[in-house]
């Protein structure tokens, strides 16, 4: 191209800001194969700078740059070379493509009721690109149209277009940044113009599968009418869909799946991909249970497992317990796979697969969504990626208009965020949902990435089976009453195309209702269940007085000090954390006493030592928000990292330690998955302070407090929370004690608040080593971890005994005892230290340190040398109406001597956990602390 016509061409029309993604989709066709662009695009790019004089092809960023100068033209006209005009058709044709690429989606036949209106996008019109039905019979060249020719007539490629992404397919990627991702996926979809052929085979199985899910519910909807089901009814293609899944999940390499969902199709999945026996459900229905000293819960909330066959082996399948909090399950299923990940020794994230399945309301509505999407791609929280299904009715319960309920153009917009590939798809077509599942799976193995798959159907029935939806959705509810069942549509179609006959798929329906009247598991695939988890047999049935032992010897300790508190010489560690681990190096061999940070190192060097993995995360736990840990050295030389808890010994358990992601919903609720399904490991996550902790609210109240009632869920998660008033007002002071406590019942959970080095440590390993697996809730300190009194020696420690409960430590005769003061965590030093100064021989200072389940025994034990005391007090930091005083104070009640009474010290009731001036702080906190000390005169 001559440069006159060059230039002039540059400055067209044709080639304004608007156009700059298709002429960098051609340029990436030209990199990849020079011969594959029209003889003019090459000559055009030929041109383009060349790197030292050397034919390399330029970066892509330096191409944008050039078309970027390039945008900056206005849009206007000028007189072009006779004879450009085919070039300029050309181009069209490649802006035709990409239209349909980026916006193909919009036009496409999603909606089974034909609710939605089908905007006219005038990007994918002919005439918008310069180009019409004249132009049919001429060849253009596809440029990356994978249609396995270089070019075809407009024509065929204009209604190839149209099929692939304007059918009952809407596909949404061309937002990935990756080219090898886009190129992948324009491969699987064009190549096939998004309508695979299925064999015989495939259709029968999604047949069943869609037999099996209307069969059940019209099975339920009689045998028991009116009975709350949150039938699956207008979403049928979900069983078939699942089972696809887990057929293709085997045959990739998957032994495991886990599956979260909310209750809508809930009893369909676990009667029909499960395969729980129908009697049981029935069972359910009737309200007959099995004794148990478990609560239970409602049947749509109960989760199942069990073994599903394929051709590439059996897939153990687990469905997730769930409650009625929406799209909360969603990262417990992903902890929940990622330890099942670390226990197979897979880095790759093949071997155990994600599945959530979402409400198209709720994954919109809810916060924790978009905290989960953004967990995908970490370190810490990584599981190879997640297939999220949208089982997308079009109303959350009563609401439907989408300007009531969200502010994007789909309900699956927030999952861009993570450029996961979106598929929208029309639930009336089950081949094409079949289809999407595959390629689903495919990318998600392949590229290890979050897939959306955005299943657009209907509820036939209200929110629930007696809910009355004529009433707030007329219009909807008007056109699914005339609508036909997902079943039926398909079988018209195969019998119209000859694939089945009418008797054929009677006898289907009459097999499977048949089936269910013999009550037992109607999947075919269903296997004898083999064990693939972990094993909970140790842990069951035992209390909290089960026998343990976790002492370590001194010289053991010693030896483990050491390793601990080095590391390489090349690691040039900063200076303060260089005095920390000399420091230590000194703890390690008795010559300094044990500061907080070292005893709890030495408590993760003993249980890794003993084959325990340990995984900890949290905002800033590998150096410790307060300075403390130091886990992990960083050096000053080249930021490269060391670990001396990952340095022990050739057969310890993995040390891992993650800086998290700044959450605490998502995040808590991944390491209740995690501790779930891996009751081997000490499984640990740490407030950056405590009072955040609440960001998990949902978390503590409906799985860590109450999973083992409700669905007899063990769980040996430990929550460290950093608690105390140091004046740093009402957001960094509390850890919402209180609302721990007011969750214990049933010997649910432990609530500790150690005081010593000697009593962390101890803390610690009884978590791992006691037989025992329910969570641990801890107050843990800020300015403990370097208070001169807080420290231990290298013998405390190695007895390992934590002790609920310590009694004086001063030489104070208990005869000479007039008032005993309760308390408990860092306002015991306080306490000790006033009462020293003032020389108060006669008040006893005895610490609780584990507030739940509160320590009875010890209890008894301590007030038997002060049966003639009478006078008693609590002593706290926290408000009155806050912290253990309302929770335990009937504990106290009822264990000092008879006639004696109890009377609180602390601040008075607020309404915010603390103040926000230091100085108005100092003169609580002495208030408080002199009002435990001060005996009232008898007189």
């Amino acid at each position: 191209m001559h440069e006159g016509v060059m230039k002039a061409w540059l400055e067209s029309s044709h080639l304004n800001g608007g156009n700059v993604a298709y002429v960098e989709e051609l340029y990436e066709a030209y990199l990849d194969d020079a011969t594959s662009v029209p003889d003019e695009w090459r000559e055009v790019f030929e041109q383009l700078p060349k790197v030292n004089g050397v034919d390399v092809e330029v970066k892509h960023s330096e191409v944008r740059a050039q078309f970027a100068q390039l945008a900056k033209n206005k849009h206007r006209e000028v007189v072009v070379a006779e004879g450009s005009g085919g070039d300029l058709k050309q181009v069209k044709v490649l802006q035709l493509i990409n239209a349909f690429r980026f916006r193909g989606h919009q036009n496409a036949n999603l909606d089974p009721l034909g609710i939605w209106e089908r905007e006219r996008v005038r990007d994918l019109e002919l005439d918008y690109h310069d180009l019409s039905e004249a132009d049919f019979e001429r060849e253009f060249n596809v440029g990356s149209f994978a249609v396995g020719s270089d070019s075809m007539p407009l024509g065929e490629l204009y209604q190839a277009l149209k099929t692939t992404y304007c059918g009952s397919i809407g596909a949404e990627y061309m937002h990935i940044t990756s080219t090898e991702e886009k190129r992948w996926l324009q491969q699987r979809l064009e190549s096939v113009q998004s309508r695979p052929k299925f064999e015989k085979e495939e259709k029968l199985r999604i047949l069943k599968g869609l037999t099996a899910a209307d069969g059940l519910e019209k099975y339920l909807g009689a045998k028991f009418p009116g009975a709350k089901r949150f039938s699956l009814e207008g979403g049928d293609a979900l069983v078939p869909m699942l089972k696809e899944l887990i057929h293709r999940a085997g045959e990739s390499g998957q032994q495991e799946a886990v599956i979260g969902m909310a209750h809508r199709g809930r009893l369909n999945v676990l009667v029909n991909v499960l395969g729980k026996n129908p009697s049981e459900l029935f069972d359910e229905f009737a309200g007959k249970h099995k004794d148990s000293l478990s609560s239970g819960d409602v049947k749509y909330h109960m989760g199942y497992s069990s073994d599903f066959a394929t051709k590439g082996g059996n897939v153990h399948m687990a469905l997730a317990f769930n409650p009625s909090h929406l799209e909360i399950v969603n990262p417990v299923v992903m902890g929940s796979v990622r330890a099942r990940l670390d226990r197979l020794g897979d880095t790759t994230g093949i071997k155990a697969l994600p599945i959530t399945i979402h409400g198209d309301s709720a994954v919109t509505g809810q916060g924790v969504v978009q905290e989960t999407f953004n967990l995908s791609q970490t370190n810490a929280f990584s599981c190879g990626g997640s297939i999220r299904i949208v089982v997308n009715n079009q109303v959350g319960f009563t609401t439907s208009k989408q300007d009531d309920v969200r502010s994007t153009d789909y309900c699956t917009d927030i999952a861009k965020m993570v450029q996961s590939p979106i598929f929208h798809v029309n639930s009336d077509d089950p081949e094409a949902v079949a289809f999407v599942t595959q390629i689903a799976l495919d990318f998600r193995n392949k590229f290890k990435r979050d897939v959306v798959i955005d299943l657009v159907c209907y509820r036939r029935h209200g929110h629930n089976e007696a809910d009355e939806p004529n009433a707030t959705q007329p219009l909807m509810y008007q056109k699914i009453k005339k609508h036909p069942v997902p079943r039926l549509i398909y079988a018209d179609q195969l019998i119209a195309e000859g694939s089945f006959s009418e008797q054929e798929i009677k006898a289907l329906a009459d097999e499977y209702r048949n089936g269910l009247d013999d009550g037992n598991c109607v999947v075919s695939e269903i296997q004898p269940e083999t064990s693939h988890s972990s094993d909970w047999a140790k842990y069951v049935g035992h209390d909290w007085d089960v026998d343990y032992d976790a002492s370590v010897s001194v010289e053991k300790l010693k030896e483990l000090g050491e390793k601990v508190a080095s590391y390489p010489e090349e690691y040039k560690a900063q200076s303060r954390v260089k005095k920390i681990y000399d420091d230590r190096k000194l703890m390690a061999t008795g010559e300094k006493p044990l500061d907080w940070g070292m005893a709890e190192t030495l408590a993760y060097a003993t249980i890794a030592t003993e084959g325990t993995d340990i995984r900890m995360t949290g905002q800033d736990s590998g150096r410790g928000t307060f300075f403390h840990r130091h886990a992990v050295v960083h050096s000053q030389k080249d930021g490269a990292t060391y670990l001396p808890l990952q340095h022990l010994s050739e057969d310890q358990g993995a040390f891992q330690v993650f800086d998290s992601v700044l959450s605490e919903e998502a995040v808590v609720a991944f390491e209740y998955g995690y501790a779930t399904a891996e009751p081997t490991s000490l499984v640990l996550w740490e407030a950056q302070f405590g009072d955040f902790a609440n960001g998990a609210q949902v978390v503590f109240d409906q799985f860590l407090s109450s999973g083992e009632q409700k669905w007899g869920r063990l769980c040996g998660l430990t929550i460290l929370l950093p608690h105390g008033y140091e004046g740093q007002g009402p957001e960094h002071s509390s850890a919402r004690l209180e609302r721990f406590l007011q969750l214990c019942a049933d010997h649910n959970m432990q609530v500790c608040v150690p005081s010593t080095p000697a009593q962390v440590y101890a803390m610690l390993r009884r978590q791992s080593v006691r037989p025992l697996r329910r969570p641990l809730i801890v107050m843990t300190p800020k300015s403990l971890l370097r208070h001169p009194l807080a420290v231990s020696s290298l013998e405390e420690l190695s007895n390992g005994v934590f002790h609920n409960m310590i009694d004086e430590v001063d030489d104070i005769k208990p005869e000479n005892v007039e008032r005993v003061v309760f308390c408990s965590g860092k306002v015991y030093y306080e306490l000790l230290q006033e009462r020293r100064k003032l020389e108060q021989n006669n008040i006893a200072i005895v610490r609780v340190e584990q507030l739940y389940p509160f320590p009875h025994d010890e209890m008894k034990t301590i007030m038997e040398r002060y049966q003639h005391v009478t006078d008693f007090v609590w002593c706290q930091e926290e408000p009155q109406n806050q912290g253990a005083w309302y929770c335990s104070q009937h504990h106290f009640v009822d264990a000092i001597p008879q006639g004696a009474k109890l009377k609180y010290a602390g601040r008075k009731a607020s309404a915010s956990p603390a103040c926000g001036y230091m100085s108005v702080h100092t003169k609580e906190q002495q208030a408080l602390v002199a009002d435990a000390l001060t005996i009232e005169n008898k007189g």
